[in-house]
Order: structure tokens, then sequence, then C-alpha cells
């Protein structure tokens, strides 16, 4: 199973964005969507989790929660937007992974054998941050991430549970 991870939108999707999403199994977006309209768009690709970030305050993002979990694959995921403000110990509560946004820094670690991932901004260009999508390859109780980056197509695969 592949599931793509979008975070940090800020408004814009990126054809870029929904290219590398294209044959996803399912898309999860971590937050600070910008308008609800892309959610919209990415459900034209697969089946959509999103999480409310820090920015979503109109009236059409303000009913999007600020957690969610998937269970995809056999594996359960929790999605929120701040990593900071997570209020459950993941590896206790089965969670093999938990998606974030809101930094606009792609990164994956693996701690107590869960997945840590996000997959960076898929929105406007911030700084020098590398514009990015992310994506999840489930296999039985195994996920594997990469990040993508988009302007430049670099693809990194260092996050595993193998």
């Amino acid at each position: 199973m592949r599931i793509g991870v979008i975070s940090d939108t800020h408004g814009l999707l990126r054809p870029e964005a929904m290219a590398a999403l294209r044959g996803s199994d399912h898309i999860i977006h971590a937050g600070d969507i910008g308008d609800s309209e892309i959610l919209d768009q990415l459900a034209a690709i697969a089946p959509v989790t999103a999480v409310r970030g820090n920015v979503d305050r109109g009236p059409r993002t303000r009913n999007i929660p600020t957690t969610n979990v998937l269970e995809a694959g056999g594996v359960a995921i929790y999605v929120l937007h701040i990593l900071p403000e997570l209020d459950l110990k993941p590896e206790a509560a089965g969670f093999a992974a938990v998606i974030y946004g809101h930094s606009h820094q792609p990164h994956q670690e693996m701690k107590k054998g869960v997945l840590y991932f996000n997959p960076g901004s898929a929105g406007p260009r911030r700084l020098r941050l590398p514009v990015s999508v992310g994506k999840l390859h489930i296999r039985g109780s195994k996920i594997r991430a990469e990040i993508v980056e988009l302007i430049t197509g670099k693809v990194s695969r260092d996050g595993s549970s193998d």
C-alpha cells in the first residue's frame, strides 16, 4: 500500500505535488491546508485524511480535526500538525507512525519503533527550505518512508521500520 503525504500547502497545490501523489492508495494532509478546495483536488486522486493546522482558521477549514488516525495496510498512523503538541506515547498506543508538518522541514526518524515523518512543505517556498511531499510504503507491519523534493525530483529513502 502506498500513502502520499503532504503538508503546509498554504493554499497552493502545485502540479508537481499532484503528479508525485498520483498512484497513492490514500493521502494524508498534515495541516496548514489554506483552502479546503485543496482537499477536494487531492480526493480526486485517493481518499484523504487531513488535520487542521495553525493557519486553518477560515470557515471551510475550521471544522477539520486537529488530530486524526488512519488505519491502513495493517498499521495505525497518528496525524497532527505540530509535533510538540503530541499528547500520547505512540509506541504504547500501538501506532507505527506519527505524521506531522508545521516546520516546513522534511524529516524522518525512528524512535522506539515508531516512524516520525514530516514531508516538508509543498506550498510556497520559505527561505531555502525544499518544496517536498512524502510517500509511505506499507507491507505487512513494515512501513518505509521517502521524501520527494518537487523541484529537483530528489528522493530520500532513509526512514524504515525494516
